[in-house]
């Protein structure tokens, strides 16, 4: 029976692929098995939660709601096929359930997606049965008498294990595994397929057969013949002689952008229109399939690496990249997101070999170190066992500078980004509605947290927590491990690159935004309540530019005398 689920959660939600996933590859089994059970509960809560809220928007049958959930899905990935086999399947017994006036708690434990270990407390998002737990669980299995066959059972716990879906998994795998393009023809590290860790990811590839044509090279033989660093500049100017390359590149010092971060860096977002029953339609899951090869997410909107200018965003900065090719347009597409769910100083060594950086052939570039939460957030019921001492801290990021000293071209430059405050997050939201809560007026952000602490599943425990001296706790933690991360830049030097570091003021950034007639709620990623949204990730990258413009304008470069000459000649240079 847990195979309904894991297919469920593919099929609408696909909440626990991309998740497990990167939880399996960068946790010990032990913690991926929890991680996996936690997963596969929240998964199920919450699709039982939408298919019940979308019969009550409706005011349809509980096989109606499911029917529109199918229909709505995309054919992509075999999503709608797959919903629609699972209600064939598994359809009667979900609408007994319901039906029964079972909330989405009963349904899944009922049906052993959800369980509660001897002695562990009774994990639920809605409030309990006005009759006894036990009870009301036995009447609703009672109801459903499932055959053995259908029973839950641990080896069929794995998605993957799926013979329709094992293929999406292994691409996936592969790609976050390597945090390399899995579509790569010539190995260059760069692609000329969107996802999968393709160019949303890092600057597209313009010949995926030529390993020696990518962004971010310093040009060949001044590009006469051919554009070999991806820019769009190439060919010799008729009139003089002289290569484009050479007479508008040359003295302009071009740069690249390349982020070392974590999920806020590569900007993790589950849409609400996915969960929001009363918001759904045709198009809410059409970026669903995209959503699922970027692993949730959106490197491509980003503070940082983002190059899709949003025509429906609600303010009009850019990601730094577009800021740096404005001021510079032969920075054309060199831009490298280097992040991962996940990822935190202890681990960014099993993927930071994936950076595409050659001191001999490449053009500078500006690294910004962001792991600003993995390091004090921990899904453990006791986190501050678990989070990155100073000590740790400092011996890991001197490794990570050491091998960016290896293989950085020199003049580059390396920005260390210091931890939030996060009480922001509890603080600002704990009262306020989940989207899942929003219809019925029954589960807050203090619900909702509650409910991924006890699954063991929760972003950031520390923070999401409504004790309040733990919260306090880990944003004493994150001050200790920013004044690490600034001793760091104070005293060391490099060969290849000069150190800076700045402070993650996200205090900063709420003022900026209340006194634009904002709420500071309006920032944080509602669906997980945790993660900066894209348009808090925008005035981040405001911020930094601001006060990196301000304190090392050497970094960023001057602006390009050319760069209405190079529009006039060569358009968009190819676009993205």
């Amino acid at each position: 029976m847990k195979s309904l689920w894991k297919i469920l959660m593919v099929a609408p939600l696909v909440f626990s692929l991309p998740v497990h996933t990167s939880a399996s590859l960068l946790y010990s089994d032990q913690l991926s098995t929890r991680l996996s059970t936690g997963h596969n509960c929240l998964g199920c809560v919450v699709v039982v939660s939408v298919v019940e809220q979308l019969a009550q928007v409706h005011n349809s049958t509980v096989q109606a709601s499911m029917e529109r959930l199918c229909s709505y899905l995309p054919e992509k990935l075999f999503l709608k096929t797959t919903c629609y086999v699972v209600i064939h399947m598994f359809g009667p017994d979900i609408i007994k359930l319901l039906n029964l006036k079972m909330n989405a708690d009963v349904v899944c434990h009922t049906l052993e997606f959800c369980k509660q270990d001897t002695g562990q407390p009774l994990c639920h998002l809605y409030p309990p049965p006005k009759e006894a737990w036990k009870f009301t669980l036995e009447k609703a299995r009672q109801a459903v008498k499932r055959l053995p066959a259908l029973k839950h059972s641990e080896s069929g716990s794995n998605v993957c294990s799926l013979p329709f879906l094992s293929k999406i998994c292994q691409k996936i795998r592969v790609s976050i595994e390597n945090s390399m393009p899995f579509k790569d023809v010539d190995s260059d590290k760069y692609s000329i397929f969107p996802t999968l860790r393709g160019y949303h990811w890092r600057g597209r590839d313009c010949n995926d057969s030529d390993k020696m044509a990518y962004p971010g090279r310093r040009p060949d033989n001044w590009d006469i013949h051919r554009d070999s660093n991806c820019n769009g500049i190439w060919g010799v100017d008729p009139k003089d002689g002289i290569p484009y390359e050479k007479k508008f590149c040359e003295g302009s010092k071009p740069k690249g952008i390349i982020l070392l971060g974590d999920s806020a860096g590569a900007h993790f977002h589950i849409s609400p229109k996915w969960i929001t029953a009363s918001q759904m339609s045709l198009k809410s899951f059409e970026s669903l399939p995209t959503a699922l090869t970027d692993e949730f997410n959106w490197p491509q909107l980003s503070g940082v690496t983002g190059f899709l200018e949003d025509p429906t965003s609600r303010i009009k900065e850019n990601s730094v990249y577009l800021r740096l090719r404005k001021r510079n347009h032969c920075n054309h597409r060199d831009y490298q997101n280097i992040s991962r769910n996940g990822a935190s100083s202890q681990n960014l060594e099993k993927f930071i070999k994936s950076l595409s950086r050659n001191q001999l052939l490449d053009q500078p570039a500006i690294v910004i170190y962001a792991m600003v939460g993995n390091d004090v957030c921990s899904r453990n019921i006791d986190p501050l066992s678990e989070m990155t001492t100073p000590e740790k801290l400092y011996s890991k990021v001197m490794q990570t500078l050491k091998h960016l000293d290896s293989q950085l071209p020199n003049g580059s430059h390396v920005i260390l980004y210091g931890l939030p405050d996060g009480t922001f997050l509890w603080d600002n939201l704990y009262s306020r509605y989940h989207p899942l809560g929003q219809l019925n007026k029954d589960i807050t952000y203090a619900h909702f947290y509650s409910f991924l602490s006890c699954l063991q599943v929760s972003p950031c425990q520390g923070w999401m927590s409504s004790n309040k001296t733990l919260r306090a706790l880990t944003s004493e933690r994150a001050e200790q491990l920013s004044d690490t991360l600034k001793e760091i830049a104070a005293s060391k030097t490099f060969t290849n690159f000069d150190l800076f570091y700045l402070d993650f003021d996200f205090q900063e950034i709420l003022q900026e935004w209340q006194k634009r007639g904002g709420q500071p709620w309006q920032l944080i990623e509602p669906v997980d309540g945790f993660h900066p949204n894209k348009v808090a990730s925008l005035l981040l990258a405001d911020q930094f530019w601001k006060k990196v413009e301000l304190q090392w304008p050497q970094v960023l470069g001057k602006e390009n005398p050319f760069n209405t000459h190079i529009e006039q000649l060569f358009g968009d240079q190819g676009g993205h």
